[in-house]
């Protein structure tokens, strides 16, 4: 038998943001024949996460998903959902709130910032770099640096080989800012994939001295300044399977007339400060409007260029949620504003 390692991976209890937890279990094992099943339940001290108190501390790991990690000999990622010893899920476990259904499907484009001493990777010591233009889809030194291309291609080769469904990478809009897009079927799929690329890219960082900026509005000035760049969203792909094969312009507008009342509720979970990002410019709408658009990415929603053509049907892109949102409430809230609609 060999020893396996396995790295159990969760979210601890930190608010507005929470913060990607791992530590590893050593078990026997084959790893050829490891399935999801086999996994035990693991704990942790909460009191050192936000999630409980020093006197009743001991928070229960349930794994529920299982990637292969091809980094360590023998080794696998394990998400992870917290809960208490009663067997209740923890306040802070946003998974358990997410209804399961297979046919809800889910694409999330992750955009980020390389960060490296208190600036995005490539500024300048001391200054900032061109204003932003050339660095979307960029290509050479002066564009993209000489490790981000280096980082973000290593990433698609873990995403990969763990088994994450990941669609594609694009240098984006700023001078340091990346994105990745992770496509799943099931309501929580993507988000436990997203959760586990966000992890690997985080580590993968670590040796080089960079960390991942997940904020939404990391640089920001005043218009038209130097450091008036895009912020980074998480924007979302979903559709049905009643949206992908009957779809019509009457469920359409009944659908987003449920956007709209529910707006609030939506940008409760669509990341914090939200507010620096959404301004109407820059590709978004305002935090306070929702407008939907054929192929409008200034819209809080977006129609692909063909979903009219093709008769009202396929997926939308809610284009609000923001890089720091939890993928997980993301997809819990809008499936919960679907289902308020009657087909």
């Amino acid at each position: 038998m060999a020893k396996i390692k396995l790295e159990y991976i969760w979210l601890d209890g930190y608010t507005p943001l929470a913060n990607l937890r791992s530590k590893t279990k050593i078990i026997d094992g084959d790893p050829a024949k490891l399935k999801l099943a086999d996994l035990p339940a693991w704990g942790f001290d909460g009191s050192s996460t936000q999630q409980a108190e020093g006197k009743s501390s001991d928070i229960i790991l349930k794994p529920v998903a299982l990637y292969p990690d091809v980094t360590r000999k023998n080794a696998f990622l394990v998400m992870n959902e917290t809960y208490l010893h009663t067997g209740e899920a923890h306040p802070s476990n946003s998974r358990a709130t997410i209804a399961d259904d297979a046919n809800t499907w889910f694409g999330f484009e992750q955009e980020y910032f390389f960060w490296q001493d208190g600036a995005p990777l490539g500024f300048p010591e001391g200054g900032y770099p061109s204003p932003q233009g050339p660095y979307y889809t960029g290509v050479g030194y002066k564009n993209v640096g000489p490790i981000a291309r280096k980082l973000v291609e290593e990433h698609i080769d873990l995403c990969i080989a763990a088994g994450i469904n990941i669609e594609g990478i694009n240098a984006e809009v700023a001078k340091g800012q990346w994105e990745f897009q992770i496509f799943g079927k099931g309501s929580k799929t993507a988000a436990d994939q997203m959760w586990v690329a966000r992890y690997l890219l985080s580590r993968l960082c670590e040796p080089y001295g960079i960390d991942v900026e997940w904020q939404c509005k990391p640089v920001r000035a005043p218009f038209n300044q130097p450091l008036d760049w895009n912020g980074s969203g998480m924007h979302t792909n979903f559709s049905t399977k009643f949206l992908r094969e009957k779809g019509g312009k009457e469920y359409f507008e009944k659908l987003m007339a449920a956007f709209n009342k529910y707006r609030d509720e939506h940008i409760a979970v669509y990341g914090p400060d939200n507010h620096l990002r959404l301004t109407g410019l820059h590709e978004t709408q305002s935090i306070d409007k929702f407008t939907y658009g054929l192929s409008d990415r200034g819209a809080s929603v977006r129609m692909p260029v063909n979903f009219i053509k093709d008769g009202y049907k396929g997926y939308l892109e809610d284009r609000r949620p923001n890089s720091a949102a939890d993928p997980y409430l993301v997809a819990g809230r809008i499936i919960k504003t679907i289902q308020t609609v009657k087909v």
